[in-house]
């Protein structure tokens, strides 16, 4: 079995290998799957950790697509079944982990129908918080030339910059984005969306510190610090 893990970690390192979404980010996420599912009864956890391993495997594609078609977790499940099959996974054992690719996505809403499903939706959320949430934003906003601080009102930016006005939609221009209008429209509201107890509970406190850090930047950008 650890050689199925490896040989499917490295072809997702070569498909991420010039993504923002890298393998550290994958690995940090199958830490977290692992983690929750301690708090969780039945957990099937070839099919946890394989779908953890294989949650982004369509992230590169998606960031060259410029119509806007490719969604990574349909497509990244698309990838994983071939991927799965050549390995010999059995057919179940595929069809749940397409799911757990499928409904992984934050903005898209689709419901996790499986422990599993919701354990790997939480983790790659949870990923996204804290020190190491804070980390990721200003790494994407170095990527994406963005300033580090935007002084807009949320309302005005999603009139201006958000497609349809809603803040699960898409940007008009990535470089206008962000770190603390991304955390008011996105990471302010992943604790309600979380379904596993323990994932809430991490997720509350990790918002506890961004939730400070965003404040302190804005104090010192204005002067106060």
């Amino acid at each position: 079995m650890e050689t199925k893990y490896q040989k499917i970690r490295e072809i997702v390192e070569k498909e991420l290998s010039r993504s923002h979404h890298d393998m550290e980010h994958v690995m940090r996420v199958c830490s977290l799957c692992l983690h929750l599912a301690r708090n969780e009864p039945n957990i099937d956890q070839d099919v946890l950790r394989t779908a953890a391993l294989l949650h982004d495997v369509a992230r590169f594609k998606e960031f060259l697509d410029k119509t806007g078609r490719i969604d990574h977790a349909v497509l990244g499940a698309e990838m994983a079944e071939e991927i799965l099959r050549n390995l010999g996974y059995p057919k179940e054992e595929i069809i749940q982990v397409k799911h757990c690719i499928t409904v992984h996505r934050y903005r898209r809403k689709r419901e996790p129908q499986t422990t599993e499903a919701k354990i790997l939706f939480d983790a790659d959320k949870l990923d996204a918080l804290g020190a190491t949430g804070i980390a990721r934003a200003f790494m994407m906003a170095g990527h994406y030339n963005q300033r580090i601080y935007s002084d807009t009102p949320i309302e005005e930016y999603l009139k201006e910059n958000v497609i349809g006005e809603k803040a699960e939609c898409g940007l008009k221009d990535i470089s206008k984005h962000t770190p603390n209008i991304e955390y008011e429209m996105k990471f302010k509201n992943i604790p309600s969306r979380l379904y596993t107890p323990k994932g809430k509970e991490i997720a509350k406190e990790r918002l506890q510190f961004m939730e400070s850090f965003f404040e302190r930047l804005k104090r010192e950008i204005e002067g106060e610090l």
